[in-house]
């Protein structure tokens, strides 16, 4: 699904040319490279075992001087410009790989644009393949061997990237790899869209990105449609979501029947971990691996965050011997290839991360394992500290010396790693209205801002809705690296209830002025352009529904007002909170329309009704007897 969600990310005019118009910002560029003048370009109809043929695109460097490795990418979103005298502005990430010389190839997947076959979303892989059957591992290992045998001046050796949708594409096509498969880069991989990624998140529904994406992705008018000419952009009658989907809603059947598209339908509809889901699940059947991996992901990947983890870790259980590293930047979806990456919103970098990746990871590694250049000597995990605003290095992920501590919230919205004592009041209570969520941006908009996974927490600190847990001023650093796993003894007058969790970067109220001093010194980062004293900075932040507490596929419901141990984990971090900071955990019972509502009653919430969502009490207990808090990895300080 992601790039599913192309508007959102300002990717919907890209539709057409997802990845060959993939190119770092226009001031990284010097003179323009033309590639017309340096490459041939040839269209291919490759033709698969069972008979359908994939429509391929391949740019072959004109200089034949020297052999070229094969750097191939397979999308659903089109390999546009179509025809052969028609050419993109550029051909791959950035033109350091362009002037290195590949041959570069795109090819349209089963059932979209110019390919033939039926498409299949996320289609399943088949561990065992009998005789006749395909999958993206059959289609990839084809047009390998086609390859090979018919474009000339190559080297033998092929490599795999893509991002998103693409990068699962990437992770499904080296199961059982060719041989002649020597590298490959899933980046932001949609790996299990029911485990984090895509769809669900703990149960709950992705609500905002999911119609984002589906009001325009295989859908038109009159029905299905292969392909739309320009995606359409769905007209919300507002600036504000949070306001249409209470409007339309707020139970998914109505608000689904706003745009009629059955792959959204099937979406919301299977909402456990059912059959449909796990068959997706591509981390199921990541073996027979042979070929050197490199996954990349974002931090603040509104996305696909999850997966990029996951696939590391499988591979690195499933497939162990072959290279294999992780790499996670400061990024949004995708982001490491389009931007440099020296900030998000308000939030800084201070060097350019993205431009860093590019030219010292993501270029060694295929110079390498393509062309034989220099080994880059990759670590297992190399990873960006938030907050330190430092790269780090490590022969594992998570770190091994990353100490499993537990800060606990405390009375008094206190948040302290002691644990609580037995004077303390038991528990907080709030009332949770589905007439009234709490939002997860404190402005109107109808797609998903990017920095909404940085915004400041002010707005939602202010709600009686929302419970506050502050640490007092750190007086040394804290650096937490790995899961985030709120533990937590929880009641609610209803059934089921929503349980979402916030950890939290509190600036010092005189950042600013501590931050103006040290730029006086320095010369290569701007000045904020608003206050930052105070700032409440999202770090880490998860929906977790509660019915789900034991089982992703057999939900449970909740017995009204009785107290119950509520455990499950958050996407990693690796992130600094500096001396004088003071660390923040927020719990509340909505976050919408990011995730849909929750009726806050055990019903299927694909069928329920208006007349479903009713009012709760949520209570978090915070005892000797039913402690409560967050449980991360914590560094030892040089």
């Amino acid at each position: 699904m992601s790039l599913r969600f192309l508007p959102r990310l300002s990717f919907v005019l890209l539709a057409s040319q997802v990845l060959l118009t993939i190119a770092v910002a226009a001031e990284d560029a010097a003179t323009p490279y033309d590639v017309k003048a340096h490459y041939t370009k040839y269209e291919y109809r490759i033709p698969m075992r069972d008979g359908v043929r994939l429509f391929t695109i391949a740019y072959v460097p004109k200089d034949t001087s020297q052999a070229y490795p094969f750097l191939l990418t397979r999308t659903p979103y089109g390999v546009a410009p179509y025809g052969e005298d028609r050419y993109p502005k550029t051909v791959w990430a950035g033109e350091a790989f362009e002037r290195a010389g590949y041959i570069f190839v795109y090819q349209d997947v089963r059932g979209r644009y110019q390919s033939e076959g039926n498409f299949i979303e996320e289609h399943p892989s088949i561990d065992h393949l009998k005789p006749g059957e395909t999958d993206e591992s059959t289609d990839m290992y084809d047009t390998v061997e086609w390859l090979l045998k018919h474009v000339p001046n190559n080297n033998g050796n092929v490599g795999i990237w893509g991002v998103s949708y693409p990068g699962f594409y990437t992770s499904a096509s080296i199961i059982d790899s060719h041989p002649a498969i020597k590298a490959a880069s899933p980046e932001a991989p949609m790996t299990d869209e029911f485990r984090g990624d895509d769809a669900y998140h703990n149960g709950a529904f992705m609500l905002a990105a999911n119609f984002d994406f589906y009001s325009a992705f295989y859908r038109n008018q009159a029905g299905l449609e292969f392909p739309p000419s320009r995606w359409p952009e769905f007209d919300f009658g507002t600036t504000d979501a949070y306001d249409f989907f209470l409007q339309r809603g707020p139970d998914l059947k109505s608000i689904a029947a706003t745009i009629k598209n059955p792959l959204f339908d099937d979406t919301y509809q299977n909402n456990t971990y059912d059959q449909y889901w796990q068959s997706r699940d591509i981390s199921r059947h990541l073996h027979g691996i042979k070929c050197a991996v490199l996954t990349v992901g974002g931090w603040y990947d509104a996305e696909d965050l999850a997966g990029p983890l996951r696939t590391y870790k499988t591979i690195e259980q499933s497939d162990p011997g072959i290279p294999n590293t992780l790499v996670m930047g400061p990024w949004v979806h995708g982001g490491w290839i389009h931007w440099q990456g020296k900030s998000l919103a308000r939030v800084p970098f201070n060097s350019a991360t993205g431009e860093f990746y590019r030219e010292h990871i993501m270029l060694p590694f295929f110079e390498h394992y393509l062309k034989g250049k220099p080994d880059p000597q990759l670590p297992k995990a190399y990873v960006f500290e938030t907050g330190s605003n430092l790269w780090r290095q490590y022969d594992a992920w998570p770190p091994k010396n990353a100490g499993r501590k537990t800060i606990y919230l405390r009375a008094g919205g206190r948040l302290s790693f002691d644990p609580p004592s037995a004077s303390e009041n038991a528990y907080d209570e709030y009332i949770s209205d589905p007439k009234h969520p709490v939002p997860y941006i404190p402005y109107a908009s109808t797609d998903v801002p990017q920095q909404y996974m940085v915004e400041d927490q002010r707005f939602a600190a202010k709600r009686p809705d929302v419970l506050t847990y502050v640490s007092d001023p750190l007086t040394e650093d804290v650096t937490i690296a790995g899961p985030v796993s709120p533990k937590l003894h929880v009641a609610t007058s209803g059934t089921d209830s929503d349980f979402d969790v916030k950890l939290i970067d509190v600036y010092p109220p005189d950042y600013d002025r501590a931050q103006n001093e040290e730029r006086e010194k320095r010369t290569d980062v701007p000045p904020y352009q608003e206050p930052m004293g105070g700032y409440q900075q999202l770090v880490r932040g998860e929906p977790m529904r509660a019915k789900f507490r034991n089982s992703l596929s057999q939900p449970e419901p909740m017995t009204p007002n009785q107290v119950t141990a509520l455990a499950f984990d958050m996407p990693d971090v690796d992130h600094t909170f500096r001396r004088g900071h003071r660390i923040m955990v927020q719990i509340q019972s909505s976050w919408f329309p990011l995730t849909d509502l929750n009726p806050q009653k055990f019903v299927n919430t694909a069928t329920a009704t208006p007349a479903d969502f009713v009012k709760a009490t949520e209570r978090v207990y915070h005892s000797p007897q039913a402690p409560s808090g967050v449980e991360v990895g914590v560094m030892p300080q040089p």
